[in-house]
């Protein structure tokens, strides 16, 4: 069988290659690299276990760090293994460190990379993650991608060999692992939540995180609110908030990471969703939930439509005029597929490495 070696680091990955993986293992052998670059239970583990995911083969370790040094570190880590390896394609995700360092070994190593989620654009280039979405797509030779924008922004780069429209992988877990996320139902009680009563807050990245006045803003905004906030933090926003000193007010109930079974539970059945998560507001528009996104810009523009997700930054106002907006009344479109992007993307790869053996 052909070998496949996917490269996996961060939670939203995990997810993913579990949707992938079910089919990918049906035609090829497959390794999986974990990078470790969410490396504790509640980012790692955990995910591995609820999703039934596949031991990784190897787990590099790298932990945490600055974005070149950690870079660096699985850069070198991961070519040490393909060397090993040698497969045939090397399959990434999305647009972490972890993706932007699997793309180059392979590529310096002249092995063909596929990467999953290509062609999102924020248009911020002051996101690492657009940094490393860019970068991979430039050296990819297979693009699969979510989205007809997807597709565009490619085009509109110059690249279109090798582009496949596939739908999105998280369509695919979403799917599949939501009759199991309903056995969940009891996480409501332990944190005395009831039905569209709640708002669900996540925040992780860096523009906001690493920035106390927005942090602060955010919070701010949500302390008033009509309804209690439930925080599931982000290690990295955990210790952010213990830096500042600035705390949540006692409507914001601060918690642990939760898995993502519980986490869809949650975003389920919210009354609305506030993030600054690419994952989590696609997986908002999935389930019909509201969502403010606490960023300027988004790379998934098609959950906008029909006033699904509202762009709000930090600014208290716009986040307070936001949550006073009515629930759409036209359902979301279903812009991401029919729930089999994983199939299209393993066919995508079994003709490609065909082509090439003859």
């Amino acid at each position: 069988m052909k070998k496949i070696c996917s490269i996996v680091g961060a939670r939203p990955q995990f997810v993913k290659a579990a949707a992938l993986s079910r089919q990918l293992r049906k035609s090829f052998r497959e390794v999986l690299i974990h990078t470790g670059q969410h490396y504790d239970d509640a980012m790692s583990s955990v995910f591995f276990r609820e999703l039934e995911i596949p031991e990784p083969d190897r787990n590099l370790g790298i932990g945490s760090g600055p974005h070149g040094f950690q870079t660096g570190r699985m850069l070198a880590a991961i070519e040490e293994v393909l060397e090993e390896e040698s497969p045939d394609l090397v399959l990434v995700y999305g647009d972490t460190n972890s993706t932007l360092a699997g793309s180059l070994a392979a590529a310096k190593r002249h092995i063909p990379v596929g990467h999953v989620e290509a062609g999102l654009r924020s248009f911020n280039r002051e996101m690492p993650e657009e940094i490393n979405r860019i970068l991979a797509d430039e050296i990819s030779t297979l693009l699969f991608c979510p989205t007809g924008t997807a597709v565009e922004n490619l085009r509109r780069e110059g690249i279109t060999a090798g582009v496949s429209l596939t739908g999105d992988v998280m369509l695919d877990a979403l799917r599949h692992y939501r009759p199991r996320a309903a056995e969940k139902a009891d996480i409501l009680a332990r944190f005395g939540l009831k039905r569209a009563n709640y708002y669900l807050l996540t925040i992780h990245r860096a523009g906001n995180t690493d920035n106390p006045e927005r942090m602060s803003a955010i919070l701010g905004a949500l302390e008033g609110t009509d309804l209690p906030v439930l925080f599931p933090a982000h290690p990295r926003t955990a210790a952010a908030l213990v830096k500042s000193g600035r705390q949540p007010g006692p409507n914001i109930r601060l918690v642990p990471p939760c898995g993502y079974l519980e986490m869809l539970l949650l975003e389920e059945n919210a009354a609305r969703v506030l993030t600054d998560s690419g994952g989590v507001q696609k997986e908002a528009y999935l389930l019909g939930v509201p969502c403010v996104t606490l960023r300027e810009e988004t790379e998934w523009v098609e959950t906008l439509e029909r006033g699904w997700n509202i762009l709000a930054g930090a600014d208290p106002e716009r986040i307070a005029g936001a949550l006073r907006l009515p629930k759409p009344s036209s359902p979301p479109e279903p812009v991401f597929g029919d729930g089999h992007a994983s199939a299209a993307i393993v066919q995508a790869i079994r003709d490609y490495l065909s082509s090439r053996s003859s």
